[in-house]
């Protein structure tokens, strides 16, 4: 190196720098070689001694996630009216199916994804169903759960009729009336039907109470009476419910009427007087006539049931013998029936002198035709009747008796009192 240059390494030839790197490489592996057959014979040792074993890679990792699904499958059949809910816990469902007979069945989810939701009665009666449902856990791992469910074969239904009819429109005195189709005799069935049922007005909870006539018989009235031009809706959540022993409901239903004017009108047995009102004013007086002695007409609550623009009247039907004096069989126009004994309002031209004055029938309301054909154009179906000034009282199961129970005696006749 010459005086005043800077010191520099000096560079060897490439091939030279090969020849090192080679050599290089050589001597580590030779270095390396004892140990990695030291390792391998005690791998090979280990697995021919059937001990450790050492694998390529690793096992895939679980999801954390896990999902439930209920009803349980625990091989009874479920109820059609129980609700399906899947439910992720540690996660949340990214794909559920419920499948039957007819195809998948729809629900919901939550808002924050970990629970599925079918609502009850959304399943049928004997058949199967099968719930497949997905999820992954906080990192985004997998897990996917399947399960069958059936639902019950039952041995019969139960039905019913009610009245007022779908659609109609009634008086303010109108009791809904469910008439079943079998017997339910045991209060438990009472009580399990019952819980079905609701009753609403204009869209608000009724203020009411069912109460049994008979096993088969069930009539609704609220405290007092409906209010007019109201809408009154009865629902029985029947479907996938059991009421009896072998005994559910097939199909949820629903009925609707209507109330019109709130016509109710009042006679006085002393004066001789009918007031007649709507929605709360009197509109119209009448002058009648009512039973006589021994034929007494009944102070109490009655309801309009029956129109007929002509009647034959017979008094046979209320135990009068055709050979007693008293006996009579006539055509009576515009009669309006309050009691199942045989109580009529009507025209009865032939008494009109003693309208206002005495009472000269067999116990029914008389009025002049004029009078009778006004009030009967007018009338509906379960209009109140209200009578006082007799000692001889309504009975409750007469007619539509029904208002003549006192509010405790009639929520007393309900299976859930």
């Amino acid at each position: 190196m010459r005086a005043g240059q800077p010191w520099a390494p000096l560079r060897r030839p490439d091939a030279a720098a090969d020849r090192e790197g080679a050599h290089v490489s050589t001597t580590a592996r030779r270095r390396a070689l004892p140990a990695l057959l030291a390792l391998s014979g005690l791998v090979l040792g280990a697995c021919g001694a059937g001990g450790l074993e050492v694998h390529a890679g690793s096992a895939s990792p679980q999801s954390a996630a896990s999902i439930v699904i209920s009803p349980a499958a625990t091989g009874k059949p479920v109820a059609p009216a129980n609700r399906v809910v899947v439910k992720a816990e540690a996660g949340r469902l990214t794909a559920v199916k419920v499948l039957g007979p007819e195809g998948e069945i729809p629900g919901a989810l939550s808002v924050d994804g970990t629970t599925f939701t079918v609502p009850g009665g959304a399943l049928e009666y004997s058949s199967t169903y099968t719930v497949v449902a997905d999820a992954v856990d906080r990192v985004g791992l997998p897990t996917q759960t399947t399960t069958t469910l059936t639902t019950v074969a039952p041995k019969a239904f139960l039905g019913y009729s009610v009245s007022p009819r779908d659609g109609g429109t009634v008086g303010v005195g109108m009791p809904i009336t469910l008439t079943l189709d079998r017997s339910l005799k045991k209060d438990k069935a009472k009580a399990a039907f019952e819980r079905t049922l609701a009753v609403e007005v204009d869209g608000v909870e009724a203020d009411g109470a069912w109460h049994w006539m008979s096993d088969r018989v069930v009539e609704y009235r609220p405290q007092t009476y409906w209010p007019g031009h109201a809408t009154i809706t009865v629902t029985a959540d029947l479907k996938g419910k059991q009421i009896a022993s072998g005994v559910w409901g097939e199909q949820d239903r629903t009925t609707s009427f209507q109330t019109g004017v709130a016509r109710i009108s009042y006679v006085d047995i002393r004066t001789l007087e009918m007031k007649v009102t709507e929605d709360g004013k009197a509109v119209k007086k009448i002058p009648v006539t009512t039973g006589k002695e021994g034929f007494e007409t009944r102070s109490g609550i009655k309801v309009i049931s029956t129109k007929e623009r002509t009647r034959l009247m017979d008094a046979a039907t209320g135990g009068t013998d055709e050979n007693d004096p008293e006996y009579y069989r006539l055509e009576v126009d515009y009669a309006m029936r309050l009691t199942n004994s045989g109580e009529f309002i009507h025209a009865a031209p032939w008494s009109v002198t003693s309208q206002g004055e005495a009472s000269v029938s067999h116990g029914c309301t008389g009025m002049s035709t004029a009078d009778a054909k006004w009030l009967f154009e007018r009338t509906r179906i379960g209009d109140v009747v209200v009578y006082t000034g007799s000692t001889r009282p309504m009975e409750t199961w007469n007619g539509i008796g029904i208002w003549n129970y006192s509010w405790r005696d009639w929520a007393q006749g309900s299976a859930l009192s």
